[in-house]
């Protein structure tokens, strides 16, 4: 007979635990859909970044570089006048793109942000992927 038989012949512990998973992978799945950002404060020394309940969820020193846009799932910071990187709600660097190549940024909404590059408008994924090119009005 199989090992499961065995650890599983009191049913109720069987279904406890099945329970238990299952109340995990759902308390797991708020936990991720909590973490979106709906405001960034400035001040001389520090970004605080803030979720839609209110609460600090991180806090960067002005010293990375000027924060040069945001939207619910990702940050964008200029280092000096030589790159732009976009940063997960967490912090996590998704990307590294040179200024150069992106102009200024324009805005950022959902996943994607927009720069303009001389007449050229640019939609760009928050991974580093162009998406769009048009020209400016």
């Amino acid at each position: 007979m199989s090992n499961y038989y065995y650890i599983c012949t009191n049913y109720y512990i069987c279904d406890m635990k099945k329970l238990l998973f299952i109340f995990l992978f759902i308390l797991g799945a708020v936990y991720l859909q909590a973490q979106s950002i709906s405001h960034i404060e400035t001040t001389k020394s520090w970004y605080y970044i803030y979720d839609q309940n209110g609460k600090k969820i991180k806090t960067i020193s002005t010293s990375q570089g000027e924060l040069k846009g945001y939207s619910s799932s990702f940050y964008i910071i200029k280092q000096g006048s030589g790159f732009y990187i976009t940063y997960d709600v967490n912090g996590k660097r998704l990307h590294t793109f040179g200024a150069n190549a992106v102009g200024e940024i324009v805005g950022a909404a959902g996943d994607t942000f927009t720069s303009r590059n001389g007449s050229w408008l640019y939609t760009w994924s928050k991974d580093g992927k162009k998406i769009n090119t048009r020209s400016a009005k």
